[in-house]
Parts: structure tokens; sequence; C-alpha cells
């Protein structure tokens, strides 16, 4: 499949929702783009995505106005909106900002909600290149509840006509990732039938097959459905395993049963995805699960858990703060050379072992990689505690293996038979152990 040939590694970037909502700016993508230029592309960061809700004017924070004006073509393709966007004007769309972010080196992606927008409905626009009408392709009772911009379609004709004919224009602006919501899981039958979209996944998988450019393709809302796994492989190169992820220890918590559920579906092009990383400056804009403009409420202890899990397990890795107020801290964390070596070239990760009570213990995750093997051993207690790994389980027996502190940089010496690591409250150690 060519969706997945070209995708070698998980998706490295950044994405505008945890800082600025809704209501990001030209200037701020582009603020973020020189960011990711300047400091992160050497170590592999390439995707400046810009979320939700960029048609709309008047769109700011974390908040969806029910029935709001959009700016869309004569064709009921939504467009920039020009007062947020400037350089959108006189229909140039996202083209100038994806220009720049190349010019730098880097990609550009934007977000998309399933379906066909209302307003075109309502109009009953014509759709580009086809002898359908935006009114004969909706489907009235599929509508997203937190969001009212759209009406999903019907498995027909006109709905194919309709994504060939956004995903084209998507193509002629030069974007390179997508984000389509409310389609992972759909909203409108949510209870009974989460999958309901399955066709429009595919319809959008075959325009992007045939608009000349590669694009990745990334489906949100979670939690993905296990069983729909061979689906999601043969349509998508990201699928979140979960709902909107937050700096929150429970939903950090509750990632290690995600992880292990889908750790079997982790291959080339094909990468479950744990959703952005809550780093740095977050919620400028607005007040979500926390204060309004906070740096993150994880502890150093906690970025390192979900750093390393998501190191690991090779999801995807979408900064979500705002980069340019980045402290030193956080962009050690993004610019870590062997953390990304195994990030980008292990394979066969796994949960190896987990030992808990009442949801407090330890978790050990083992991945390969060239000539070495890598452990990340997480504390899932509330205090620090000694972990102990049993190397006669996944190494030889009375041989002895060096260990390298990935976060610490930091040569340990070597091991024979056991290795033991004192890992602080929700903390996590991450070793490369080499012969």
């Amino acid at each position: 499949m060519m969706h997945k040939k070209f995708v070698k590694t998980p998706p490295m970037g950044w994405n505008s929702w945890d800082c600025f909502g809704a209501g990001v700016s030209e200037e701020q993508l582009r603020a973020n783009a020189d960011y990711m230029a300047e400091y992160l592309k050497a170590y592999g960061w390439q995707y400046v995505v810009c979320d939700i809700q960029w048609y709309e004017p008047k769109a700011k924070a974390n908040d969806y106005f029910s029935f709001t004006p959009l700016n869309m073509d004569e064709y009921g393709r939504l467009m920039p909106a020009e007062n947020r966007f400037p350089s959108a004007k006189e229909g140039n769309g996202f083209k100038p900002i994806a220009d720049y972010c190349h010019s730098l080196g880097l990609k550009f992606g934007i977000h998309i909600m399933r379906g066909i927008p209302r307003q075109a409905v309502h109009a009953d626009l014509p759709i580009k290149n086809s002898k359908f009408t935006a009114r004969q392709v909706a489907h009235h009772f599929s509508v997203c509840s937190w969001n009212t911009d759209m009406y999903g379609m019907y498995n027909c004709e006109g709905a194919q006509d309709y994504y060939n004919s956004i995903i084209e224009l998507y193509a002629s602006w030069g974007v390179d990732f997508i984000k389509c919501d409310d389609i992972c899981v759909t909203e409108f039958r949510k209870w009974d039938s989460p999958y309901s979209a399955d066709y429009e996944i595919e319809m959008i998988r075959k325009a992007i097959d045939n608009c000349g450019r590669d694009i990745v393709l990334s489906l949100s809302p979670g939690p993905a459905e296990i069983e729909q796994a061979e689906h999601l492989a043969k349509n998508a190169n990201m699928w979140r395993l979960t709902g909107d992820f937050w700096d929150q220890w429970d939903k950090l918590y509750a990632m290690f049963d995600r992880c292990y559920l889908w750790q079997n579906w982790v291959k080339e092009g094909n990468y479950p995805d744990c959703d952005m990383l809550p780093l740095g400056r977050l919620s400028k804009n607005g007040t979500c699960h926390g204060p309004q403009n906070r740096m993150t409420q994880f502890t150093k202890a906690e970025q390192i858990t979900m750093m390393s899990l998501w190191g690991i397990f090779r999801s995807p890795l979408m900064m979500g703060g705002n980069m340019p107020e980045n402290d030193e801290w956080t962009l050690s964390l993004l610019t870590n050379e062997e953390y990304m070596k195994m990030h980008t070239t292990s394979f066969g990760a796994h949960q190896h072992s987990r030992n808990e009570k009442n949801g407090k213990g330890s978790i050990i995750w083992i991945s390969n990689g060239k000539h070495c093997k890598y452990a990340a051993l997480f504390n899932t207690k509330d205090i620090e505690q000694t972990i102990k790994l049993d190397l006669t389980e996944i190494l030889m027996p009375g041989e002895k293996y060096s260990f390298y502190d990935i976060w610490s940089k930091e040569n340990l010496g070597e091991f024979k038979n056991s290795f033991k690591a004192v890992i602080p409250a929700h903390g996590a150690g991450l070793y490369k152990i080499t012969k």
C-alpha cells in the first residue's frame, strides 16, 4: 500500500490544539514553524499541523460556536478565515503557509471534520466535478454533538466526489498531513455503532491515493476499537487510542492499557496514536483540563513516563505546547538523540511484565534495536520504589550487559542476570542494553 511506503517512521511534529485551541493564527503557526526548524528539525521533527476551526472567522479558545458562519468557496469547500490567516486572501488558501514550512525543510498539516459543511448543504451548493449537490449527499442525522459544522455523508458516488474535491484542493495547497476528526469514533453513533463511518474513511483514503501527493492520514478521536484494527491499518497511517489526552496522571496511567492492547499493530506505515504531548506552555487561549496559560501540570517524573511510553511504543510524537516558550527542560526532552534513535528504529515493543495492586506497582516494556535492546521501567506508585528487571528473561543468563541511561545520558556499567533502578513516583527509567 502506497500510504505505508512513504511513512517509514512515526510522524513527529507540532499540533496547535493544546496551546491555541480553535483560535490559532497564521502568526502563531509561523512562529512554531520557525522554532521547529531552528531547534528540532535536526532530530526528526517535521510536521506543523493547524488544528480545528481554521475556517471559522470568530473562533477562539477551546469553545465551539454552534451554527456560526464558516468561510468556504462556491463548491462548499472550507477555506481559511482570512482575518486569522491573512496570506489566504484571494483564494490562496493555506498554500503560502505550506510553502513557508516547505522552505524551512518542514511539512504542513491541517485538521478536518468528517463530512460536508451544513452551510453548503443548506445552500445546496454544487460539488466540483460532480453531477450531485451538497444536499443530495448529506446524511442529516449524522451530526457530531460537540461540533455543528458538518453533516456526515451517505455512502454514495456524490460523497466520493466531495472528498475528491477537498483532497484535490489540499494537495494543491501543499498539505502533507490530514487529521480527520469525528471518524475514528463517530459521535452520533457512539453508543451503538462507533465505527459507523468506515466507508467515509475509505473514501478519504481513495481520494488521497488519487491526488498525486503523499499525505499522512490521521484519524480521531479515540478510543479506537481493536476489532477494527485491520480496517484502520488498511486505510490510515495513524489512529487515536484515546479521547483528548491532557496533563493529568489518570489520563497518562490509562495509556498503559491502551498501548498494551495495540502493541501488535505498530508497523511501518501504521502507528497507533497516543495523542499529543501536553508539554511546555499550554492553554494560552482558554482553560482546558487546567488553568489558562500554564506550564504542563505533569511533574518532571510524569513527563519522563509519558515520553518513555510514547517512545518505546513508537507512537507518533506531536508536541502540544507553544514551542517558542519552551524552557530548557522541555527542549531537552525533544532533542535526546538516543531516544529519537529508539523511537525511529526499534521494533517489537511489548509489555514484558505488570506487577500492580489496585493500580499501584511497576510496569516494564521491552523492545529491540539493532544490536541492542531497550527497557522502560515504570513506577505507577505514588512513592519512590526500586524496580528489578530479570535479565535472564530477555537475554542470555550469566552474560554481562552494559546499561546506558537514555534520559541522564550516563553509562551505568555492566550487569549480569538482573538490573535494579530506583524510580521516582509516577516516573520511569529508559535504558539501552548492549553486549
